[in-house]
């Protein structure tokens, strides 16, 4: 009986230790497995790069070492812009992995590398000055693991897209949503994220951390930093929440939050780490009669 019970000890911890280095984790690489190596868990999937601010930036990867171990990581680059799709640069970056044990590496870039080596739609290199790129375009990073069998590329990548400052992943710090006029729940220590759409509008994807395909567009006033939610999106088409008209300061009024004074930017250019309040909210007209409120603020997250 105890001969069987250290046997199936052992086969469970056989089982978590498989578990650990493969299919319960952010590890993407068909080709690389426990045996075969080349397990690598890309942390930064995506990288927001701020015009005006050429870097460095930073991607942080986890590799999980297996029986053969992963030796580097060779990262290449190709530049996206609309329907163009440039040369690739095959080794932008060559990242050394040391150690049998299972590690970080990271990475850095500027935008002096990112152009450096590409060429454009006109034939020409890419342009040396940021301010000539338009938002959304962005370079993708591909990742290659080199093991004593092979070269093996990652599922996951990494997009370094351009973007305007306050586009990024935040972490709210306080929150609040009322439903008519009583305190539902709080989604403090969430993550949201702000994407930019064009040079002056950004889009709040999701609502309280639980609807997330419920989203809403803003803009800062880099002179006053007042942010003025939108009532309707870049089209021009009336924005809903989950159905319903959304509330904003001059609309709709708020019942239990004041929405005056409660849509602001808080700029660190010195970290990056730019804080965000937003007073939002949307009117439901049939069912439950009444406004559904949220106040959210949150700080960028930043490496």
């Amino acid at each position: 009986m105890k001969a069987i019970k250290i046997i199936s000890i052992f086969f469970l911890s056989l089982i978590t230790f498989y578990s650990c280095n493969d299919a319960d984790l952010n590890v993407d690489n068909p080709d690389g497995n426990f045996k075969s190596g080349g397990l690598l868990d890309v942390k930064n999937t995506s990288i927001n790069y701020v015009v005006g601010n050429s870097g460095p930036y930073t991607a942080n990867i986890r590799v999980y070492q297996g029986e053969v171990k992963t030796t580097s990581i060779r990262v290449a680059k190709t530049f996206y812009s609309g329907s163009f799709v440039s040369n690739t640069v095959d080794s932008f970056k060559t990242i050394p992995v040391s150690g049998d044990q299972n590690s970080f590496v990271n990475y850095s870039f500027t935008f002096d590398e990112l152009v450096t080596g590409i060429t454009g739609a006109d034939g020409n290199p890419l342009s040396a000055s940021d301010e000539d790129y338009q938002i959304g375009d962005y370079w993708k990073f591909d990742y290659y693991a080199a093991t004593g069998n092979g070269e093996f590329k990652n599922f996951a990548s990494t997009k370094a897209t351009v973007s305007t400052k306050y586009a990024g992943t935040y972490t709210t710090t306080e929150t609040v949503y009322y439903r008519i006029g009583v305190l539902n729940f709080a989604w403090a220590g969430e993550s949201v994220v702000i994407e930019s759409v064009d040079a002056s509008i950004y889009k709040h994807v999701g609502l309280a951390a639980t609807w997330l395909d419920q989203d809403y567009y803003f803009t800062v006033n880099n002179d006053t930093n007042e942010i003025t939610i939108m009532d309707v999106d870049p089209e021009g088409t009336a924005v809903l929440l989950n159905g319903f008209p959304i509330m904003v300061c001059g609309g709709i009024p708020f019942e239990t939050l004041s929405c005056a004074g409660k849509s602001n930017a808080f700029p660190n250019d010195v970290t990056g780490e730019h804080i965000l309040e937003l007073t939002v909210g949307y009117y439901t007209s049939t069912g439950a009669v009444g406004p559904r409120e949220f106040y959210e603020k949150m700080v960028k997250q930043v490496d």
